[in-house]
């Protein structure tokens, strides 16, 4: 079963995340989707949540599905979705390639990790 409270603190967190990444100011997203100018800071502070029809216009002001909103592996769905959409236009070749830089930037990270930690 799902803790509400949890649920609520990471909806309100995962809002600033993607907002923070797509780099624009909670003002601007609030006029954006057509609410008040303080109403994306409502709900990153825990005042208010969206509503369903709100959740909606805010994953499609992010560009990624409800899906991509939960998905707490990604931090930047946006962009992932960007990549993978130009990456169907790939060769098998191009994608092998991609996909050794991708493996070796990983793996690189995850060594260093280990470093520091």
């Amino acid at each position: 079963m799902v803790d509400i409270e949890e649920f609520n603190d990471y909806l309100c967190k995962r809002v600033a995340q993607l907002r923070t990444a797509k780099g624009v100011s909670a003002r601007d997203m609030s006029l954006s989707l057509g609410q008040g100018a303080g109403y994306i800071n409502s709900i990153e502070n825990k005042k208010s949540l969206p509503s369903m029809h709100i959740f909606y216009y805010i994953c499609e002001y992010f560009n990624i599905s409800p899906k991509d909103f939960f998905d707490t592996d990604s931090s930047n769905p946006e962009k992932l979705n960007e990549i993978i959409t130009d990456m169907k236009t790939l060769t098998s070749e191009q994608l092998t390639n991609i996909a050794g830089i991708v493996r070796g930037l990983t793996l690189k990270w995850r060594a260093l990790i280990t470093v520091l930690l």
